[in-house]
């Protein structure tokens, strides 16, 4: 699309004005004028022993590390390359279609309470194979816990914050405005944790199940995902031998307005047949659908 399309009046920088959606979708994001306004939550869980069998295949062929946060990234990416819908965001009550696929994720740099947290983007292609999202994830997380310095977000963040507190709410109020006219600059959206395809949480690796998280109103992210830690449960297989599974829970926060409930519900069977078969995202999709104009 980069190469075809040329920008048009109402576009912004990290999408695309769609202007071909019918009229009721259109008006959706004027009742609903903030993603908490419009969030849906839907959990769900997948049987992952097969996925475990092929992890560990993986890290045997020198993939060190490949875990469940690369396969939802990598299943996640590869919906997006057939339903691009999930891929669009609200910004000033009007509806886009985003550029890329960007993953915003917050990570701590040591797993203790005195460790510090902060936010990394990882920008992707609906093309990408799980080794390409394994490689340009990595680089990011490596970058962070190898540097104690704040990064760009984290910089942006203290210099807004030695402002004094009123002065500070004009200039997220300003922020907001210049947002919804789409007037921020690139280089602002490119560190902000809140604008991006969406947000991710790897909470298996605290040991716990998954949160219902809410959606930022700042900003445009329009899905939070979080994962909970594996659990084991022994069933009745089809002869009626007891037989012990593993399983993953999973929750998905969303902006109803981006798309239809049946077009959410779809997606999350591709989400869910992607997990289960993740030998089909050690290849490039065959084709990749482009949104509504």
């Amino acid at each position: 699309m980069a190469n075809t399309y040329k920008r048009r009046w109402g576009d912004r920088r990290d999408g695309r004005l769609l202007h071909s959606l019918d009229a009721f979708t259109k008006f959706i994001p004027f009742i609903m004028k903030t993603r908490n306004d419009a969030s849906n939550q839907f959990s769900d869980c997948v049987e992952i022993t097969e996925l475990d069998r092929w992890l560990r295949k993986k890290r045997a062929e020198g993939w060190k590390n490949i875990g469940l946060l690369h396969v939802f990234l990598a299943a996640y990416t590869r919906v997006v390359a057939t339903r691009p819908a999930i891929n669009r965001f609200v910004n000033g009550q009007r509806i886009y279609a985003r550029n890329n696929v960007e993953i915003v994720m917050a990570v701590k740099r040591t797993l203790t309470d005195a460790g510090s947290e902060t936010t990394i983007k990882v920008e992707l292609t609906p093309q990408d194979t799980i080794f390409d999202i394994y490689r340009k994830l990595n680089v990011k997380v490596d970058e962070i816990k190898a540097d104690d310095g704040n990064n760009n977000t984290e910089q942006v963040a203290e210099t807004l914050c030695k402002l004094p507190r009123i002065i500070l709410r004009f200039a997220i109020w300003a922020l907001n405005l210049g947002d919804y006219f789409g007037l921020l600059p690139k280089s602002l959206l490119d560190v902000s944790p809140f604008h991006g395809s969406m947000i991710i949480t790897d909470l298996g690796s605290l040991g716990i199940p998954p949160v219902h998280h809410h959606l930022y109103n700042f900003g445009n992210l329009p899905v939070f995902l979080a994962f909970g830690a594996k659990r084991h449960v022994v069933e009745l297989d089809k002869t009626g031998t007891p037989t012990e599974h593993k399983y993953v829970d999973y929750t998905v926060t969303m902006d109803e307005r981006i798309c239809d409930g049946q077009y959410y519900a779809t997606s999350f069977k591709y989400l869910k047949y992607y997990l289960r078969n993740p030998e089909l995202l050690e290849i490039p999709p065959e084709t990749v659908v482009e949104d509504v104009f």
